[in-house]
Order: C-alpha cells, then structure tokens, then sequence
C-alpha cells in the first residue's frame, strides 16, 4: 500500500477543531446552524460523490464525461452568485458564459497538450481536473461580483470598480501563489507525495494546476465583468 488508510474512528477525531469553531460562533452570538448546515452537507455531498466516483472511474464513455462537465458548468455558475442572490436570475447566464469561456479552453489545453490524456474523457483525470478549474472560477467570480456591486453601490466610477472587483477575486489565487512552498504544499502535492510519488513530479503537476486555476479565474473574471457591464451602468443611471 503506497498511502495510509483512515480509519473511521481516527476521522471522527476532526470533529474536535469543528466543535471549537462553532463554540467560538456560539460565544460571540453568531448562527452556530451555519457551521452544523455546511458540516452536515459537506459530509453527505462528499460520500455522495465518493461512492458515484466509485461507479465512474469504471465507466469507459465520453458521453457520461461530457454529462458530469455540462452538470459542473451549470451547478459552478449558480453557486457563484449566491452573494448577490437579488441578481442570480438576471446574471446567471453571464456567469455560465463566463465560467464556460475561461474553464473550458484550460482544461482541454491540459488535458490534450499538457498531459496529453487517453482517452482524453478517462474519467479518473478528467473530472478531478474539470472540478478544480471550475470551482476556482466559481470561486473568482463569486467574489468579484459581490466586490463589483459594493463598489458600485459607494458610488465608484465603473472603470475603478472593475479594475477592484477584478483584483478582489483573484486575491485568493494570487495569495497562494505567494505562499506555496514556504507557507503550504497544496492538497494536490501533498496527496501525490503520500501517494508515493516524486516529490519533483509532484511540483510539475502542482505548478501545472495553480497556473490553469489562475488562468480560468482570470478569465472568468474578465468575461463576467464585460458581459455585466452594461446592465451595472443601465442600473446606477
């Protein structure tokens, strides 16, 4: 065996920092539901997909590959704008296009010249690779969005606020290039590393993901600023 197993006992010990989180919520008169709603849903979603995993790496088709992609596109743009929930009807579209156009070229420049994948919907690689490009993106344009319409709201001018929304959402990508190696080894690295794999491949693959994340991100980001623009300028006139 190349990696360690864990135990189910062992894994219930992670309730205990989960547990001091939502007592400091309790402390400080915060909605201790929110933690225990997303703990709850996060462990059921990542069972869910665990044992659909288990059926999908078996599976041989591109036709269920290009499926699980679509469901991806479609989920990663709702989510993206729940901060600005007032407006997810009116920019969920953008926020597909957006999404599509900055995920979609990175991820097959990955998976056909990169690694040069066959077949190219195997779904082990694939689906992994699609979920890490899309909810960056998601991610990115969550933030932007949100950042854009408080902006927007203070009354600054479009050009300024866009050059802002656009530096907010990539804050996060940005930071962890700052920080890889010397504050983290990301969760990429360090599993092909426990996995057994050489600690040099493993850096190729990790420079390979944080540059296709940022890229889609980046992107993203820019198309769903210019798709939105308009409508932001129609609503402050």
């Amino acid at each position: 065996m190349s990696y360690y197993e864990i135990s189910l006992p062992n894994l219930v010990l992670m309730l205990i920092p989960m547990i001091i989180v939502m007592g400091i919520y309790y402390k400080w008169a915060l909605k201790v539901e929110t933690i225990l709603y997303a703990t709850a849903r996060m462990v059921v979603q990542l069972l869910l997909v665990g044992y659909a995993l288990l059926v999908l790496f078996k599976q041989s088709s591109p036709y269920i590959s290009s499926s699980i992609i679509l469901v991806m596109f479609v989920v990663a743009a709702w989510i993206a704008l729940r901060p600005i929930k007032q407006y997810r009807r009116k920019y969920y579209y953008k926020a597909l296009i957006a999404i599509t156009a900055g995920g979609l070229p990175i991820l097959i420049l990955v998976i056909f010249g990169v690694i040069g994948l066959k077949p190219w919907y195997a779904p082990r690689y694939l689906i992994p690779l699609a979920g890490m490009i899309f909810a960056n993106s998601m991610n990115s344009v969550s933030l932007c969005a949100e950042r854009l319409h408080a902006e927007v709201e203070k009354g600054v001018v479009w050009n300024e606020a866009r050059g802002i929304a656009y530096q907010t959402g990539l804050i996060p990508l940005v930071n962890s290039f700052f920080a890889v190696g010397l504050v983290s080894l990301p969760g990429m690295m360090t599993g092909q590393i426990l996995a057994g794999m050489s600690p040099l491949m493993a850096v190729r693959y990790q420079i390979m993901v944080m540059c296709m994340v940022l890229g889609a991100a980046g992107i993203a980001c820019a198309v769903f600023l210019c798709l939105i623009r308009r409508s932001v300028i129609c609503e402050r006139d």
